[in-house]
């Protein structure tokens, strides 16, 4: 019994000592469950954190921030200032103060008012030292003519003053061959589609009596001549040469085969030589373009009639008027890839003109166009309106008598009629010669375009809006002519976009605008030529001196 006893509490006592035992294993798997919840819990809230703006709903502000920012990468950027066309804006909201403005100033004896009315009646270039004369005789070398190397042959192409490029610089190469210059030819180009001859534009006569003494000048090759090429003109050797090459380039290719063949002939002629050659050959080039080239004498006849009715027109100005070369006929347009504000029917238009004139050249791959670049670079020609509002704003009032010379404008009816509400007093060619008296020069741009060239050269103000031939020879004209500083305003397109851009901006603050950019235009009009500048726009000092000259 004792033993069962002692066994039984034994085992009661190993049973409680088995339970003791056992705790420890329980307690550990209630541990390494616990830490497994706080593994997955922590986990979970990891995970929760990581991904919580992808599962939770956004904030409204943070849902408005994120629209905002894909709107904005939606739309376009805002044009930069200059890019586009709002000139027509601009004079809807300046008109009224710019006529009212006219209107104070024609009763005021303000300094203002007294400075507008006498703009055009005294000299706005006095120069302080003695002035620049033509002095191209003292300049070229007479000596008598050796007998002749052979005959020269040259096509001109391009317009009216392309063509007097090209028969300047061929004379001056005949004196460097000594070569017997044949009259040049004109080419049949596609924009102008002008079949005038020389003899239709230019004094034959007088240009070969005028260059006697310098280079002989034949109207036609002789027969014998054109029966050793069989009367076939192209079959005479072409000596293609490149732009602006140097005389050194007429002595090495073309010389050997003048000698030997006794005729040459160079198509196209355009640019063929260097701006930069000897003082001779410079100062021929001007005894050609300021003496030698006079217009034929129905031209001439015409063009001084214009003149003259001018003067009498001008009457509020002392007989002085304002001339301005309007380059904004629709070929101009189309060629500078611009856009104004005619819409799509602009824009078919331009196409087609394009395509007209310039098959496909618009159309090649890689081609980039882009109208607003074209703008703020002050390539875009300017509107009529866009130059009568830089000329009123400069301070020439409706009493100044305005001259345009241009071709047919592009939508004339639309553009030109502003430009007249701020000139009442504008004349043109068509406005001021009879219908009688100008059809006789229909269908020849060239022709009618020396009727333009002569009333600009004489003009007491010229207004260049564009680049080219034609202002560059009437700026260098004016200067040979009034002694080196004649009135030329060539704005700063650059500069001009900017005003036109705002269509809140005041008189007052326009009108300075102008000012300070006719003022920088008035600091280029004397000007001396630069080694690759042109004698023809910058005849001094190669053609002038400064002293007394005789011609």
């Amino acid at each position: 019994m004792s033993l069962v006893a002692a066994s039984m509490r034994g085992g009661g006592g190993g049973g409680a000592g088995g339970k003791a035992a056992r705790r420890p294993g329980r307690g550990v798997r209630r541990r390494g469950a616990v830490v497994l919840l706080l593994a997955l819990a922590y986990a979970a809230g990891l995970l929760m954190f990581v991904l919580g703006g992808r599962v939770s709903p956004p904030s409204p502000g943070v849902e408005v921030r994120r629209r905002r920012k894909a709107e904005e990468e939606a739309s376009p950027a805002p044009p930069r200032p200059g890019s586009v066309y709002r000139s027509h804006l601009v004079f809807d909201r300046l008109w009224p103060a710019m006529r009212d403005d006219a209107t104070h100033a024609a009763s005021s004896l303000s300094s203002a008012a007294s400075w507008r009315r006498s703009m055009l009646m005294t000299s706005r270039y006095q120069n302080s030292v003695e002035p620049w004369t033509p002095c191209v005789n003292s300049r070229l070398i007479r000596s008598e003519l050796p007998p002749s190397n052979g005959y020269l042959m040259i096509e001109a192409n391009g317009g009216l003053n392309q063509q007097r490029l090209s028969i300047c610089d061929a004379v001056a190469v005949a004196s460097l061959l000594n070569a017997t210059l044949v009259i040049p030819t004109f080419h049949l180009n596609s924009v102008w589609r002008d079949r005038s001859k020389f003899g239709d534009i230019f004094d034959e006569d007088h240009f070969i009596e005028t260059l006697r003494e310098h280079v002989r000048v034949v109207k036609k090759l002789p027969e014998d001549v054109l029966l050793r090429f069989n009367y076939n003109i192209s079959s005479i050797p072409n000596m293609r040469t490149k732009a602006y090459s140097s005389p050194n380039h007429y002595v090495q290719k073309v010389l050997p085969r003048l000698l030997e063949l006794g005729v040459v002939r160079i198509a196209p002629f355009s640019n063929r030589l260097a701006q930069s050659v000897p003082s001779n050959m410079q100062a021929l080039r001007c005894l050609v373009n300021y003496h030698a080239l006079r217009f034929a004498e129905p031209i001439r006849n015409l063009a001084e009639g214009l003149v003259d009715r001018l003067i009498k027109k001008s009457s509020l100005t002392g007989g002085n008027y304002v001339s301005v070369h309007l380059r904004f006929e629709e070929d101009m347009v189309a060629f500078s890839c611009c856009t104004y504000d005619g819409g799509w029917k602009e824009k078919t238009e331009m196409d087609n003109a394009r395509e007209r004139s310039w098959r496909g050249k618009f159309r090649r791959h890689g081609r980039v166009i882009n109208p607003e670049a074209n703008r703020r670079d002050g390539k875009c020609p300017l509107t009529p309106l866009e130059v009568g509002m830089m000329l009123r704003g400069m301070g020439f009032d409706n009493t100044t008598t305005l001259y345009v010379a241009s071709g047919k404008i592009y939508n004339s009816e639309k553009y030109m009629a502003p430009l007249r509400q701020m000139f009442p007093l504008l004349m043109t060619k068509e406005t001021l010669a009879l219908p009688e008296e100008l059809a006789q020069f229909e269908g020849h741009s060239s022709r009618l375009a020396a009727l333009d060239y002569t009333v600009c050269v004489q003009s007491e103000v010229f207004v260049t809006t564009q680049g080219g031939n034609f202002p560059h020879f009437v700026m260098g004209h004016r200067r040979y002519l009034y002694g080196g500083n004649a009135k030329t305003i060539k704005p700063d397109k650059r500069k001009l976009v900017l005003a036109f851009d705002d269509p809140n901006i005041r008189l007052d603050r326009f009108k300075h605008h102008m000012q300070e950019i006719l003022q920088h235009s008035d600091m280029r009009s004397i000007a001396f030529r630069k080694p690759n500048d042109s004698v023809y726009t910058f005849p001094m000092p190669d053609c002038m001196c400064q002293q007394d000259g005789t011609v």
